[in-house]
C-alpha cells in the first residue's frame, strides 16, 4: 500500500491517525478535514487506504464511506462513536466498508490497519488472477473464430485447422493469437 487518504474534522485526530500510519509503510499520507474536500481528492487521485472519522461537518461519515467505495477500490475503516458502530456497520458493511469503535486503542487500530492492507493484496491478487484468466479467454475466442473461418472457406475440419493455426504460430514464430488475427484480417472483410 502506497497512499492514504484520513478525512476527520479534527485536527488532533488527523496528528494521531497520522502518527500511527507513518510506522507503516505508507509513502503518502494526506489529510482532510470535511467530505467536500475528501471527495476533491479522491476525484483527482488514487488511495490505497481511506479512513474516516466521524462525524464531520459537512456530511455524516456513513454516507461519505459509501460513496468513496462506490468511487475507488481503496480499503475504507470508519470510524464511529461506541453506541452507534452496530447500526453504521450494519449500513456500511454491504460496500466493503470495515467498521471500528470510538474510542479505538492504537492496538486495535494497528490491527485493523493490517487486516486491510491483507485483504486489499487478496482482492489485488485475485483481480489480477482475473485479469489473466480474462485475457485467455479471449485469445481462445479468437482463436476459434480463427478456426470457424478455416473450416467456412478452406473446408477443414476442427483438428485441422487447430494443427493449421499452431503449424503457422510456429512457422511464423508468433504467438497463436497473432495467427488467428492475421487469419480473420484476411477472411473477414
Amino acid at each position: 500500500m502506497d497512499s492514504v487518504l484520513i478525512v476527520s474534522n479534527t485536527s488532533t485526530t488527523l496528528g494521531i491517525i497520522s502518527d500511527l500510519l507513518n510506522s507503516q509503510s505508507f509513502s503518502r499520507i494526506v489529510t482532510t478535514q470535511n467530505c467536500g474536500e475528501g471527495r476533491r481528492d479522491l476525484i483527482n487521485d488514487s488511495f490505497d487506504l481511506i479512513i474516516i472519522d466521524s462525524p464531520l461537518p459537512d456530511e455524516n461519515g456513513e454516507d461519505f464511506a459509501i460513496y468513496a467505495s462506490e468511487q475507488t477500490d481503496a480499503s475504507i475503516i470508519l470510524i464511529v462513536d461506541n453506541q452507534n458502530v452496530y447500526d453504521v456497520s450494519a449500513q456500511v458493511e454491504e460496500e466493503g466498508v470495515f467498521v471500528l469503535p470510538k474510542p479505538v486503542s492504537p492496538e486495535f487500530f494497528y490491527q485493523a490497519v493490517k487486516l486491510m492492507i491483507a485483504s486489499r493484496k487478496r482482492v489485488q491478487n485475485l483481480e489480477s488472477e482475473n485479469h489473466k484468466l480474462q485475457k485467455k479467454i479471449d485469445e481462445i475466442r479468437l482463436v476459434d473464430r480463427a478456426k470457424c473461418i478455416l473450416i467456412q472457406y478452406l473446408n477443414m475440419t476442427e483438428p485441422q485447422a487447430h494443427k493449421y493455426i499452431e503449424k503457422q504460430a510456429m512457422n511464423m514464430r508468433q504467438s497463436r493469437l497473432q495467427t488467428a488475427e492475421m487469419i480473420l484480417k484476411t477472411y473477414e472483410r
